[in-house]
């Protein structure tokens, strides 16, 4: 795709070295915002099942899918063209569509407000994306307890219990679609809003990353897939968190000609959780941003 790739690290969860995973993982915090991890204790055949059940959802004619149109809390259907990140792209929205799935899943929520394609069409749906939900938040407190340990906090203070974590079954069609802007990107260029990013991919590539939002030109680096292991980066939430030390890196996904499905998890800290300068992040060099500049 004529671009340099990034030489992201690869972090190994079963590792019993907690100490190096730990040093890798603020490395890549501060270089990159991004790498991967492989042992992250997600079957390869639940994988399958969630693209199974994805493709047989965003296979269906428009206007089935537009039943379970996004409500008012964001959870269900949306639809290509809705969610334009990049402010100077002229208003240009995602050639995306992708389908939001909450906290709740285990359905004790006492406003139960995921919607869930018909059961009699889709079986297995609800099902396979709850064991997803489930297993994605697992790992993702495993990553967190070594970026808390890494900022030389408990292994237990990031707490996304609770919280409004979302998972995202994404589809991009691979074709140019009708709009008035124009636009060879899938997903413009945008960072995360959250606390962590959990992403796999079915291995189309498009996926890049700009370490140097501020620069220009912006220079992209190509995020290549690994069989078996998630793309994780952390959002702004993280990166404020942190008093700018890791970074919320620009990212975004190239349309290359053909069909692409992903599915990201969007972790977020539980909803009590004071966001505060993290001790070991700030110092008389570099003091605590002000509030005035909160996301």
């Amino acid at each position: 795709m004529g671009h340099a790739s990034a030489a992201l690290p690869v972090i190994d969860l079963a590792s019993p070295d907690i100490g190096a995973a730990t040093k890798s993982i603020r490395q890549a915090l501060v270089d990159y915002g991004f790498f991967y991890v492989i042992n992250h204790g997600i079957d390869d055949a639940l994988m399958k099942s969630v693209y199974a059940e994805s493709a047989s959802f965003f296979q269906q004619p428009m206007e089935e899918k537009m039943a379970l149109h996004k409500n008012s809390s964001h959870r269900g259907y949306i639809p290509p063209d809705f969610e334009g990140f990049e402010a100077d792209a002229g208003g240009k929205g995602d050639l995306l569509e992708c389908f939001h799935i909450g906290s709740g899943v285990d359905g004790d929520s006492k406003n139960p407000v995921n919607q869930w394609p018909p059961a009699e069409r889709f079986p297995y749906w609800k099902e396979t994306m709850k064991s997803y939900y489930q297993c994605a938040m697992g790992t993702s407190k495993r990553i967190l307890s070594l970026i808390a340990l890494s900022l030389d906090l408990d292994a237990e203070f990031f707490k996304p219990d609770g919280s409004e974590t979302i998972l995202r079954p994404i589809h991009y069609s691979g074709r140019a679609i009708e709009s008035k802007h124009g636009s060879d990107h899938g997903a413009n260029a945008h960072t995360d809003y959250g606390m962590l990013t959990l992403l796999s991919t079915d291995g189309t590539p498009g996926l890049q990353i700009c370490r140097d939002k501020d620069g220009r030109p912006q220079l992209w680096e190509d995020v290549h897939h690994i069989d078996g292991a998630l793309v994780v980066n952390i959002g702004d939430l993280l990166e404020r968190w942190t008093n700018n030390v890791y970074r919320s890196t620009l990212h975004r996904v190239l349309m290359v000609g053909k069909e692409r499905y992903s599915v990201a998890f969007f972790v977020w800290p539980s909803p009590d959780m004071m966001v505060t300068c993290i001790e070991s992040c700030c110092s008389e060099a570099n003091p605590p941003r002000s509030s005035s500049n909160n996301i």
